[in-house]
């Protein structure tokens, strides 16, 4: 199965409402992108029309890969660009930017390619397991490209206080997937990290001139450099790993809820998923409603099998409550809890014929039709329908297992369990741990950074020479 091999093999149009005012200082666009993220689009039309930060809001954001329709206000300016991937369309004027608010569902239309005839059946069956049970609404894996492109959580930088190491996360770990001058510029910054007087080449290095200029007036204030960048990003930095832990969460909810013959084992760029086949009437009356939550230093909770859930995530990550706060810049930097539906229903949901694939010969394409509310997947409900091709987990790996109780000061804290990435699934024995280089901490960030590049080039060499 496979999706997005094309741009107008995933489309989503956003149902919106805002208020007109003749004369208010917001123009709203309706935006048409194609392989364009929301903050790529929107950084296009602040540079080509020199607006400040803040100056184009947005409902929400959208998948780069794919064609898109979303609202987009900016304020005191009419604009105009009809690019052949960015396309802009006025509507009116309002009092006030755009919020999520201002969205009310997604519509999706997706064709989904490389299907086999023997699975047809399988996706009726699936169809209507989803039109019965719904979907888990997890977070999928466009939420975590900061793994997928090699920066991992930047917010655990940030909630450790090691802002530089934050800092060279976000712009100077070129991803190596990545092929644009943006990623040349990350290696560039890679190289020169510390010699803030270095003058980048590719156009590319304007976008993080804000923070370049900062570190060259205080180079070692790396929380103000930190805080040059967009402020909507670095919500989403926080709000990644926030996504992360909601992620785990549910998915140990549903291992201490469900029975588990009806649960099934899911990848994406975090690990892995669990979601449902059937369910009891018990259980169905007990998620009727039900939320999670984002997990925040304020966050409280009334269901004991949610609390102890949330003991085991953030046992794992060996993390408190009142841990989620980052204390050089909390007003600016912060985890806001939030409560999110553990089930969503995507309405409207429409199966097409099956036709000739013609990008992959022998196989056929289906398209698929559904509506969701903000915030939810739409790649979630497809990989749903087309989960049959997913291997099943073993009866040890879907089973709820001890989560690592948070330790009380004085005492040894309780085992760490062994994460399945680390067991070898033939022999069920965990992996032998390779060695381990005794970092200096008490070196600088650079210093470190330098000893890790040299014993990585050392280990290529010794791999050349077998």
């Amino acid at each position: 199965m496979k999706i997005k091999q094309k741009p107008e093999d995933f489309s989503v149009k956003e149902s919106y409402r805002f208020d007109e005012v003749p004369t208010g200082p917001w123009r709203v666009y309706l935006m048409d992108k194609q392989k364009l993220s929301t903050f790529d689009a929107v950084a296009r039309i602040q540079q080509v029309f020199g607006l400040p930060p803040g100056s184009v809001t947005y409902c929400g954001l959208k998948d780069k890969q794919g064609r898109t329709e979303q609202l987009i206000a900016v304020r005191g300016l009419d604009i105009d660009m009809q690019d052949e991937d960015l396309r802009l369309k006025f509507l009116g004027r309002a009092a006030e930017g755009l919020s999520s608010k201002n969205t009310t569902s997604n519509r999706f239309a997706v064709t989904v390619r490389e299907i086999q005839n023997s699975d047809l059946q399988d996706v009726t069956l699936a169809a209507s397991e989803v039109q019965r049970l719904g979907v888990v609404n997890y977070f999928d894996s466009q939420r975590f490209g900061s793994l997928k492109h090699g920066q991992g959580f930047i917010a655990k930088d940030l909630i450790r206080g090691d802002f530089e190491a934050a800092l060279y996360n976000y712009l100077a770990r070129p991803s190596p997937l990545d092929r644009t001058d943006d990623a040349k510029v990350k290696d560039f910054w890679s190289k020169n990290w510390g010699d803030w007087t270095a003058k980048v080449p590719w156009d590319a290095g304007r976008k993080y001139f804000r923070i370049i200029r900062a570190l060259r007036d205080e180079p070692q204030d790396f929380v103000n450099a930190f805080l040059q960048i967009d402020a909507d990003y670095r919500a989403l930095l926080i709000f990644t790993y926030q996504s992360y832990l909601w992620n785990e969460g549910v998915r140990r909810l549903l291992q201490l809820t469900f029975n588990r013959e009806h649960l099934f084992v899911m990848p994406y760029q975090a690990g892995t998923l669990l979601h449902h086949t059937d369910v009891t009437p018990e259980v169905s009356s007990w998620l009727k409603g039900r939320t999670f939550p984002l997990l925040a230093p304020d966050s409280t909770f009334t269901d004991p099998k949610v609390e102890e859930a949330v003991k085991w995530v953030l046992g794992r990550e060996k993390l408190t409550l009142e841990q989620l706060r980052i204390e050089e810049s909390p007003k600016l930097l912060f985890f806001k809890h939030e409560e999110r539906p553990i089930i969503v229903h995507p309405g409207k949901l429409v199966i097409g014929k099956p036709r000739p694939d013609e990008l992959n010969r022998g196989f056929i394409k289906v398209n698929i039709a559904f509506t969701l509310p903000p915030g939810s997947y739409a790649t979630l409900v497809v990989k749903r329908l087309f989960h049959f091709g997913v291997k099943k987990e073993t009866e040890e790996d879907v089973m709820p297992r001890p989560y690592e109780t948070l330790p009380s000061p004085g005492t040894k804290p309780a085992p760490q369990q062994i994460s399945r990435a680390k067991v070898d699934h033939k022999s069920g024995l965990a992996k032998p741990k390779p060695a381990r280089v005794v970092e200096n901490t008490s070196q600088g960030f650079l210093a470190r950074q330098k000893e890790r590049k040299k014993l990585k080039e050392q280990r290529r060499m010794e791999a050349s020479k077998r």
